[in-house]
């Protein structure tokens, strides 16, 4: 699996790339902007974005899938059925996508969005607005905002801690880490 990781000034987003080492189909996780650089690198690799997967559904992390659709006869992968004028191919908890070669696990872990999704991908997590290094997702109240660490502890902190974690926002991190170091979390409601 070669992965790419990739920038948005536009929202500050990272945008996630990946592919096999000898190109042709590839996955793209939150396309927050197309500009020329993520066309180059998909040009100079021959990769072809077979599919979008989206974390969810708030603009700086959709807004390039207009550009993709307009270049690719890509498939959208969503919590959401429909992005803009697209129709998304609906993904609920627990769902196993195989696409482009790889397995693809869906978690569903609502709070900051009703459609946030987590994708794990072999030995990573693409976790969106859900968790990030040393954070949560905002959210618009306290109960959302329980929902949402009740979500991380139940259905992330359970998975391998040597899982590496890539946000929507931010610096990678570990389940480690974010399992014993996460200051949002309240860490007596798993440990025993």
């Amino acid at each position: 699996m070669k992965l790419f990781t990739l920038y948005n000034t536009a929202g500050s987003v990272n945008t996630y790339l990946i592919g096999h080492e000898n190109g042709g189909d590839a996955i793209i996780i939150d396309p927050g902007q197309i500009d020329l650089h993520i066309l180059d690198i998909l040009e100079t690799n021959n990769y072809y974005i077979k599919s979008i997967l989206l974390t969810h559904d708030h603009e700086n992390h959709i807004r390039g899938v207009k550009t993709l659709m307009k270049i690719y006869d890509s498939t959208i992968y969503s919590k959401s059925p429909l992005i803009y004028d697209f129709t998304a191919h609906t993904l609920n908890d627990n769902d196993i996508l195989n696409l482009s070669g790889f397995e693809i696990n869906v978690i569903w872990v609502p709070g900051h969005s009703d459609d946030s999704l987590v994708f794990r991908i072999r030995n990573t997590l693409f976790t969106g607005d859900v968790i990030s290094a040393g954070r949560i997702g905002l959210t618009h109240g306290s109960i959302q905002k329980n929902l949402l660490q009740r979500g991380i502890v139940d259905k992330l902190f359970s998975l391998d801690k040597e899982l590496i974690i890539f946000p929507g926002h931010g610096s990678p991190s570990t389940m480690k880490s974010e399992k014993e170091f996460n200051p949002f979390i309240n860490h007596s409601d798993y440990l025993n």
